[in-house]
């Protein structure tokens, strides 16, 4: 079988596809991705079948391994002028952002130019590479358009699980605004769709890389959901670290923000310097930010790294602080790690209350971080053992789950 998978240009959201297309693989399947070429080149690996599907740049230029094909896309408007900073613009403008404005400008600055920036080209892919089954991430809502028009049977990769427990609750004109839009870029297409359809789940396959256990659920959700936990495994190579500096004899934590938060992490990073040393050299820190970004002085038990092999490093940590990303959330999770979170925008804050609610970690505040008030969170998770037992239990429903090969087993049931 050929799988297509069509994702945004997000780590976060590329990273759980490569586990499940390395499996599939191994079973013997195809697979390609379709997607901005300008970031997805160097988030897949070297020989990964990828189809340019443009973005915000505006660029349309064919594929690697296999071409992209001719062709528009059939019955629905050409794709509008991309912002001509591209992603540059977007994210400086977007790390500023809190709450409801954050979320307001994800949708119609970034999610809404995307999809349709990026239909004529997965019309291309499709035409092109022939997919059996197309999965997409549910903020790729190109890929759901797509298929509908050609017939294609797709699959909905969730990769944060946010959308699923209510998000709006405490805000439901936000909710009412973005069913809004989605439903104008369905009508906007004019393709045929039942009326209240939304591209964001499909109604044959929604894989959620989570379990209910995390999410604090109890079921009442169809059976074509399938919570098949985080999709570790598969990464492009990763960065290097100085592994002989790490101490056996210390506790260790590490602090990361995701790549694309770094750059607003500086007062952050001082209070978790300033925490760093009131927790002494007993426990070594290891922080992922660009030096440029930490100001005073840094103990010599902190470990500063422009960037990790998070994966690799996880079986060598006792804890994590983080910003509530999803992926880092259920990574650290996967390894039975407890997590201090500190959400800045996005569904950070209502992943960030999962773990909290689960037992597993504790929440600071980002905007403002207090030395103290970090210093007692990572003390906390540390010494207290109720926050390890707590991140076991998900583990072992993580386990449970079976990951990347569940995925696996749901899609190849899908024609």
């Amino acid at each position: 079988m050929r799988f297509l998978f069509v994702v945004p240009p997000l780590a976060g959201h590329v990273n759980p596809t490569l586990s499940v297309a390395a499996e599939l693989a191994a079973r013997g399947h195809e697979t390609a991705w379709a997607g901005p070429a300008e970031v997805l080149s160097r988030l897949l690996p070297a020989r990964a079948g990828l189809f340019d599907a443009g973005g915000y740049e505006g660029t349309q230029t064919g594929g690697r391994g296999g071409g992209g094909g001719a062709g528009a896309a059939p019955g629905g408007p050409a794709a509008g002028p991309a912002p001509a900073a591209g992603y540059a613009a977007l994210h400086a403008h977007w790390r500023d952002l809190r709450g409801v404005a954050a979320l307001r400008f994800l949708w119609s600055e970034a999610l809404l130019p995307l999809a349709r920036a990026m239909v004529p080209g997965v019309v291309r892919a499709v035409d092109s590479f022939r997919p059996d089954v197309l999965v997409a991430d549910q903020q790729a809502l190109a890929g759901p358009l797509v298929a509908r028009r050609l017939g294609v049977p797709w699959a909905t990769s969730a990769t944060t699980s946010a959308e699923f427990t209510r998000p709006f609750a405490d805000f439901p004109r936000v909710g009412e605004w973005v069913a809004g839009q989605v439903a104008e870029l369905v009508a906007e297409y004019g393709w045929p769709a039942p009326a209240g359809w939304d591209p964001r789940f499909s109604e044959r396959l929604v894989l959620i890389y989570s379990t209910p256990e995390l999410m604090g659920v109890d079921g009442g959700f169809p059976g074509h959901y399938a919570f098949v936990g985080p999709a570790l495994g598969a990464r492009p190579p990763a960065a290097e670290f100085p592994w002989s500096r790490l101490d056996p004899d210390r506790r260790r934590v590490l602090v990361s923000l995701g790549t694309l938060n770094q750059e607003a992490g500086s007062r952050f990073y001082a209070g978790v310097l300033a925490a760093a040393e009131r927790l002494g050299d007993e426990v070594q820190v290891v922080l992922a930010a660009p030096a440029a970004a930490l100001t005073g002085p840094v103990p010599d038990h902190v470990l500063v790294r422009d960037s990790v092999p998070q994966l690799d490093l996880l079986p060598h940590l006792d804890a994590v602080v983080g910003h509530g990303g999803h992926n880092t959330v259920c990574e650290a999770l996967a390894h039975g790690l407890p997590l201090v979170v500190a959400p800045i925008r996005d569904d950070q804050p209502i992943v960030a209350r999962q773990v909290v609610a689960a037992g597993a970690g504790v929440r600071v505040r980002f905007g403002r971080p207090r030395a103290e008030e970090l210093y007692g969170a990572v003390a906390g998770v540390l010494g207290d053992p109720g926050y390890r037992r707590a991140a076991r239990r998900i583990q072992a429903s993580f386990a449970a789950a079976g990951g990347a090969a569940a995925a696996a087993d749901r899609l190849e049931k899908l024609t």
